[in-house]
């Protein structure tokens, strides 16, 4: 039964990006001071057996939906394998029909174009990114609500701020602020006033394999968590001085293991493993009044139970056709861990990152962890998996290996639809980014990682580009490419190509612009951030129906046709 909203509490979870377990004071880290997250471990219940998946995409769909990812639909990180499907029901969803005000501000990753965009998954407003990777954390120009933003100053600290100002704006009636924080994933940005304890700082506590840790991105991560813990205590105090606190349910983990080797308590594995240290996260819930504090949990836990629990803690129902795998964890949280308690396992699952491929895969029980080649490891008397103990547990070894298997057979086929939502009267602009086209010949991304690059080395008439589109709205759309181009290479004609239809138009203006570097503490193996000019083509009838949108070249002038970000079509009018 509905609770009345004068009754029904606020929540606001936050989630890191790439935050490690041992990336906090409060689990043994002695080379960094995270006061705030700490106090809400303290204030509230500690989650110590909590487990997510490898990857970012995949945790967010399970705390979006309640269900293990792999039957959500995604399949990866990038290239439309992040994607959740549209018959989902997700938290925002939730809250939204019970009559919440909701939020979004930080990364998405579940979703670029509409309707898997935030604005059409629950959420009255989004400020952040939908892409899986952001490539600049200073001035950055996001979007808000599908319209493009400057972000002031450091990024973390800008969603923070915007979330602060969503919880100011609906403080008289119940609310549901979702702050997926873009850091400590790379780049490796981090203000000054931050970085400089770490500058020099001995680093006494190293990784599982120390051979494997790079200091410089430890000293950058660790500030960047620093800066972390000072967001959520300004977030915390808003709270507090809008005598919200007691009313509040505040969530707040990782998404995955850390995304380099560095402390971690021993544990072994990191960021896109299903080791202990992959999968492993921070978890608190913080209700004063409510919740008791003090609480240490170890009863093993997960991303999958999130939505559950705090649909019912705030006696808000989940009106879905689809199971959940995760449980309430309200019995425990109510009794400090002692209620009875049904044993039970937590699955992690390794992808591919660009999609279509499901890798290794284990189990986590209260005490061990299983793997699909018959390995158990004994995760209370060895976090670092260095002794297989199965031999020792013949019964059980077999019975975790039986459920890995039943596992193995109920993952979904490795097929990724990769046709983009074009033509949503509710959301007219769509964006084609370059990560999700299909290149042909030798053009190819600026970087290994497709999230937030562009298309460099069209170098011949021959090589074209392509986007597969799934148009909802028969109608007139107006056509923008985004490109740079260099002087000595301007003048080459373009044509965009759609069924029997085409349009020209010519590259004339030069602009090339250098990326921005210079800020990263660490170099990185991926794009730099860099403006791209709009170049209206013109305007095109899209029908309802499946196709290929194919930018080509018709005359090459110069060494190169253009660099291209993506193509924007704006809807205009429908039923042309």
């Amino acid at each position: 039964m509905t609770q009345s909203p004068q009754t029904q509490p606020n929540i606001v979870l936050i989630l890191t990006d790439d935050q490690g377990w041992g990336d906090l004071s409060r689990n043994g880290n002695r080379q960094i001071s995270t006061p705030a997250i700490d106090r809400l471990a303290a204030d509230g219940a500690s989650l110590d057996n909590f487990h997510v998946q490898p990857l970012c995409a995949p945790t967010r769909a399970e705390i979006l939906t309640g269900r293990y990812f792999p039957w959500t639909g995604v399949k990866g990180v990038t290239r439309c394998a992040e994607r959740l499907k549209l018959d989902e029901t997700t938290i925002g969803d939730v809250f939204k029909q019970a009559g919440y005000a909701t939020g979004c501000f930080g990364k998405w990753h579940s979703g670029l174009q509409y309707p898997f965009h935030p604005n059409g998954r629950g959420f009255d407003t989004f400020y952040g990114y939908c892409c899986g990777h952001w490539s600049h954390y200073f001035d950055s120009t996001i979007e808000e609500n599908g319209k493009d933003v400057k972000a002031p100053g450091y990024l973390t600290d800008a969603l923070t701020s915007r979330a602060i100002e969503f919880i100011k704006d609906n403080q008289d009636k119940p609310f549901l602020c979702y702050v997926p924080l873009n850091t400590p994933h790379s780049p490796w940005q981090v203000p000054d006033q931050w970085f400089e304890k770490f500058k020099d700082h001995p680093l006494p506590q190293r990784a599982t394999h120390p051979e494997k840790e790079e200091i410089q991105k430890t000293r950058t991560a660790l500030a960047m968590c620093e800066n972390i813990d000072w967001n959520v205590g300004r977030l915390v105090d808003t709270l507090d001085q809008l005598a919200l606190r007691d009313n509040t349910i505040v969530i707040y983990l990782s998404d995955n293991g850390p995304n380099t080797w560095r402390y971690n308590g021993g544990m072994d594995g990191k960021k896109g493993s299903c080791q202990e240290g992959g999968v492993r996260s921070p978890c608190s819930i913080t209700w004063p009044g409510t919740i008791p504090g003090k609480q240490a949990i170890d009863r093993v836990t997960g991303a999958i139970d999130l939505l559950p629990t705090l649909a019912d803690l705030a006696g808000v129902p989940i009106n879905t056709d689809k199971p959940l795998d995760g449980k309430s964890l309200k019995p425990l949280l109510m009794s400090n861990g002692s209620s009875p308690w049904e044993d039970r396992c937590i699955y992690a699952q390794q992808v591919s990152g660009y999609g279509g491929r499901f890798d290794p895969a284990s189990l986590r029980t209260d005490r061990y962890r299983a793997y699909e080649d018959g390995r158990v490891y004994d995760l209370v008397n060895d976090i670092g998996e260095t002794t297989d103990v199965a031999d020792q547990i013949p019964e059980l070894a077999g019975n975790l290996k039986r459920k890995l298997q039943t596992w193995r057979r109920r993952l979904p086929d490795q097929y990724v639809d990769t046709a983009i939502p074009v033509g949503y009267p509710e959301f007219p602009m769509t964006y084609l980014p370059a990560q999700d086209a299909e290149p042909t010949g030798q053009i190819t991304w600026s970087s290994v990682h497709p999230n937030c690059s562009w298309l460099h080395l069209w170098q011949s008439t021959d090589d074209h580009v392509n986007w597969f589109i799934r148009v909802k709205t028969t109608g007139r759309y107006a056509v923008t490419l985004m490109y740079a181009c260099p002087a000595d290479d301007v003048g080459s004609e373009v044509v965009l190509r759609y069924k029997d239809q085409q349009i020209h138009t010519q590259i004339t203006e030069p602009f090339d612009p250098k990326p921005l570097t210079g800020f990263d503490r660490v170099q990185r193996n991926g794009s730099y951030e860099k403006a791209f000019k709009p170049l209206y083509m013109g305007e095109m009838i899209l029908d309802a129906s499946e196709s290929h949108l194919q930018l080509a070249c018709t005359k090459m002038v110069g060494n190169q046709v253009c660099e291209v970000r993506a193509l924007k079509l704006e809807l205009l009018n429908e039923d042309c």
